[in-house]
């Protein structure tokens, strides 16, 4: 066997003897994805900055106290830090989301079902990445879109494809309606608005970068 095919193997050995992430590397990942600093979060929760800086890499203890008071902090359900992980290797287990599995994650977000007009549900298998992708399922009829009603604007970019019903996207000052198979892509510096004025459910699969769930 050739160096080079000796070197292939060790490294997918490796690669596959990764653990999946804890539940401090989740935590971080949410706190990461909510701009927010170690201090910030270690004087909310009443916990120094080492010490949930140790949580985070795995080398401490985490009560069901503290693990509360941190998932307030971050506005998420503790159960968040603990997602299904199905399969039988490492790398099945860390890197794949079995449809059953996903996570919800429009309830990370400031706003509720009646302000987005949807649902979204988490296709990554975690936050810590460059960009995170979704499916957001929109009710039919979100035509009763409580306040706010504001276009989101940050900096990043969203792309994504309708694959049930069809949206309206409100993009700058263009409504555009996507029928189903329509994909489109724009950088969120335009201020943007999806609804579905449909009498049936609508389905969106879409990604974003950054990993922002602060809006």
């Amino acid at each position: 066997m050739s160096n080079s095919t000796t070197g292939a193997t060790r490294q997918e050995s490796e690669a596959d003897d990764k653990r999946h992430p804890s539940v401090g590397e989740e935590i971080r990942a949410v706190r990461k994805a909510r701009r927010l600093t170690l201090k910030a979060v270690s004087a909310t929760v009443d916990c120094s900055v080492a010490y949930l800086s140790r949580i985070e890499r795995g080398s401490a203890n985490l009560s069901v106290d503290l693990l509360t008071r941190i998932g307030e902090a971050l506005g998420v359900d503790p159960k968040w830090f603990f997602p299904t992980r199905a399969g039988e290797s490492n790398n099945e287990q860390t890197y794949v989301v079995r449809a059953e599995n996903r996570r919800p994650f429009s309830n990370l977000y400031n706003h509720n079902l009646d302000e987005l007009g949807y649902v979204d549900e988490l296709l990554s298998s975690s936050v810590a990445g460059q960009f995170y992708m979704t499916q957001a399922h929109f009710p039919p009829g979100t035509v009763r879109i409580t306040e706010p009603r504001e276009r989101y604007v940050y900096d990043g970019e969203q792309h994504g494809v309708v694959i049930k019903g069809f949206l309206e996207l409100t993009l700058g000052d263009d409504v555009i309606t996507l029928n189903c198979g329509d994909s489109f892509s724009y950088p969120t510096r335009i201020p943007h608005r999806f609804r579905n004025p449909g009498t049936e459910e609508a389905i969106m699969i879409w990604a974003a970068a950054p990993v922002v769930i602060s809006w």
